[in-house]
């Protein structure tokens, strides 16, 4: 599958299966993941793999804030939706002369989008969910987040399941937020040739 073909497929997948990759095959991915753009190379994230048991342990952090049992139930099977969760922690180098914390932040999610396009590529499923669980201080401390990190939720991994058909993804038109500076009076031009509205650069 060449990068094109890999861009282009890509897509979240909510069900699935196992097998996931095994830590070798991770290990190998994160490693290609990390050359994403990083100003300052300062790899501003670590990732907390949960699988067996720790599926578990993960489970029983997620029911703890629950507000009521049957939320319980529902923040329990979470975590078996999948073989692998892959626990996103932000940890911002603050402060940093030269290098703000929303590029550190952008540096992070260039690293798992890449992570997502490789995982593909050898034929894996991923889904990036987030929720209010990323603020628990159960799950928290089960993943053991620091003072100053940030967790930015799981990326789910695993084999797609064939039984659900991923319907093909609408293409974008793009061409009214790609422009030029190349108008009157240094006004962008959009590529169809019209004046960029204000903001829309």
């Amino acid at each position: 599958m060449d990068v094109m073909e890999t861009v282009l497929t890509r897509r979240s997948i909510p069900r699935l299966t196992g097998p996931a990759p095994d830590d070798a095959t991770m290990l190998e991915l994160v490693q290609a993941a990390s050359t994403a753009p990083d100003h300052g190379r300062l790899t501003p994230w670590r990732l907390v793999m949960v699988h067996g048991s720790g599926r578990d342990r993960l489970a029983e952090a997620l029911a703890r804030d629950a507000p009521d049992p049957v939320a319980a139930e529902r923040a329990r099977a979470k975590p078996l939706r999948a073989p692998l969760l892959v626990s996103i922690v932000f940890c911002p180098r603050l402060p940093h002369a030269k290098v703000p914390e929303w590029e550190q932040l952008a540096a992070t999610v260039s690293m798992v989008h890449t992570l997502q396009l490789l995982l593909h590529s050898r034929g894996w499923g991923a889904i990036w969910r987030t929720g209010p669980a990323v603020d628990s201080a159960a799950v928290r401390t089960c993943l053991g987040t620091g003072p100053g990190e940030r967790l930015l939720g799981w990326l789910y991994v695993g084999t797609p399941d064939t039984s659900v058909t991923t319907a093909p993804r609408r293409p974008v038109d793009v061409r009214h937020k790609l422009s030029t500076l190349a108008g009157p009076a240094g006004q962008p031009v959009l590529l169809t040739g019209t004046p960029a509205a204000e903001g829309r650069t």
